[in-house]
């Protein structure tokens, strides 16, 4: 199948070399929910799923810790463009707050691949042997946990929430949502509460009873 596609592909037009990365991309990220894998994303693996020469990557990425970094960014504006849908859909503060955490766990349980290589270890580059540096890698999820602060703050605002602290309490929920999507992946036999999800939301948002 790979020498068949790398046969047939059409070289891209001059201008068009924005259209080969989102390519190399979209096959990275196809890799790893085939996978679940991270090792499994080599520039050799990636060119054969484009149908390129494994050298062309370097014209867009100096390495495979670069491909992987554009795979978590991608990651996380599918997960934000997810959550803020979700608050979008909701009338009220708390029903807002509530709809992003249930996306937010949604999103964990529907790509467990992509999001253990977010959040659960899967994927740790050594900066000392990579292009990257640490700025590519504090600031990736930095609009996710606004997201949820800002949830959390207009729960505060409108008198349904008590949280004082309103950085440390949206890393706390957070905390709480990735603690129950991990364990729900790993322990899924488990008899799960119906309303596990609600309950640690509602403790760890401080949300005053309805």
């Amino acid at each position: 199948m790979d020498t068949e596609k790398a046969a047939t592909r059409t070289r891209n037009r001059r201008g068009e070399g924005a259209r080969l990365r989102d390519e190399i991309v979209a096959a990275a990220v196809e890799l790893l929910d085939e996978t679940g894998d991270e090792s499994a994303i080599t520039l050799r693996s990636v060119a054969r799923q484009v149908g390129i020469a494994a050298p062309s990557i370097y014209r867009h990425f100096p390495d495979q810790p670069a491909i992987m970094l554009a795979v978590v960014q991608n990651a996380f504006a599918d997960l934000d463009a997810r959550l803020r849908a979700a608050v979008n859909d909701a009338d009220g503060p708390r029903e807002r707050l509530f709809a992003l955490c249930h996306s937010y766990l949604e999103f964990a349980e529907t790509h467990p691949g992509r999001y253990r290589t977010m959040f659960g270890g899967l994927w740790i580059p050594d900066l000392n042997e990579s292009s990257l540096t640490e700025e590519d890698m504090y600031t990736l999820g930095e609009a996710t946990m606004r997201l949820l602060a800002d949830s959390l703050g207009d729960c505060v605002t409108a008198g349904c929430a008590t949280s004082t602290d309103l950085a440390a309490d949206a890393v706390a929920l957070w905390l709480g949502l990735h603690g129950l999507a991990h364990q729900r992946a790993v322990a899924p036999s488990f008899q799960w509460p119906e309303d596990i999800a609600e309950r640690v939301i509602t403790a760890l948002a401080h949300l005053k009873e309805n």
